[in-house]
């Protein structure tokens, strides 16, 4: 009887969230949930007038890293199945609708985060997306979705050495005012791709360098900082096992970024929306890893 009790316990604690909800998470669920519609999907944010899967995705990622869920499962996860375009091999960005290159990157991960079957849709996507990568930017969010399905894609190799012509001499990427951005963007792709980081000490200390006075990250001198940028170079600090240094700063531009709906824009006074959500909901679950 003992046992069996203490095999309850276990389950329900698997079960709960790993940590509390502060008043901000249950602010940003609630905001959240208010964006999905009556087809099951999501809108980007309260100004949308549909949904769409690219937006589905990111709420229902960010709702996870809020220890939370749409108010309907079962119709989110429907609506990501309908979107897949079986003639032509990819996802669309609404049910009925053509296939396309982000609906598709971002589609095969709503798949694998709502643990739907990946069978019926990984042989026509990995063929879709290999051959729909071409710049950079295609390259780094379709090696995401290749690392979602467990997979190598087919011209890893060939992206790599792609990749590497980017490559500055001290093994950071980019240019003045752009570093930190552009390295934290290269250094996950690498690593996703199988490859191999060259320099790492260089590269996180670029990777800290780039914090900026605000405590946040950004794309170039000048300019302002932004949860897209922080997101992309914390997750290069996760993938490398280290931790920002000025971590307390970016915290505190995080919760600037946040707005009185709940929500988060993805930089201070900018409107909420999901993205802004998912970064900070990611980037806060990277901080508090021990």
């Amino acid at each position: 009887m003992k046992r069996t009790l203490l095999g309850i316990v276990c389950l329900l604690s698997a079960a709960l969230p790993l940590y509390a909800q502060s008043d901000a998470d249950k602010a940003a669920v609630a905001y959240l949930q208010k964006l999905q519609t009556d087809d099951g999907g999501f809108r980007a944010d309260a100004r949308a007038k549909q949904s769409d899967l690219p937006a589905t995705t990111t709420a229902f990622r960010a709702l996870k890293y809020f220890s939370a869920a749409p108010r309907d499962r079962a119709a989110c996860l429907a609506f990501v199945q309908k979107c897949f375009d079986k003639d032509r091999g990819g996802f669309a960005a609404r049910p009925s609708g053509q296939a396309a290159y982000r609906p598709t990157a971002v589609g095969i991960m709503a798949v694998v985060d709502m643990k739907l079957p990946t069978d019926p849709y990984a042989d026509a996507v990995v063929k879709y997306l290999d051959e729909h990568s071409k710049t950079f930017e295609e390259i780094r969010l379709t090696a995401a979705s290749f690392e979602a399905l467990g997979k190598r894609p087919p011209h890893a190799d060939a992206w790599l050495a792609e990749v590497a012509k980017l490559r500055n001499s001290d093994g950071t990427y980019g240019k003045e005012g752009s570093v930190a951005r552009d390295t934290g963007s290269a250094v996950c792709a690498v690593l996703r791709l199988g490859g191999k980081v060259e320099d790492a000490g260089n590269v996180l200390r670029a990777l800290n360098a780039g914090q900026r006075a605000d405590g946040g990250f950004g794309k170039a001198s000048g300019e302002g900082s932004n949860l897209d940028s922080c997101y992309r170079i914390v997750r290069a600090f996760h993938m490398l096992k280290a931790q920002p240094r000025g971590s307390e700063r970016l915290r505190a531009f995080i919760a600037r970024c946040r707005n009185d709906d709940g929500g988060y824009g993805v930089a201070p006074g900018q409107a909420s929306n999901v993205s802004g959500c998912y970064y900070a909901a990611i980037i806060l679950h990277w901080l508090n890893e021990k």
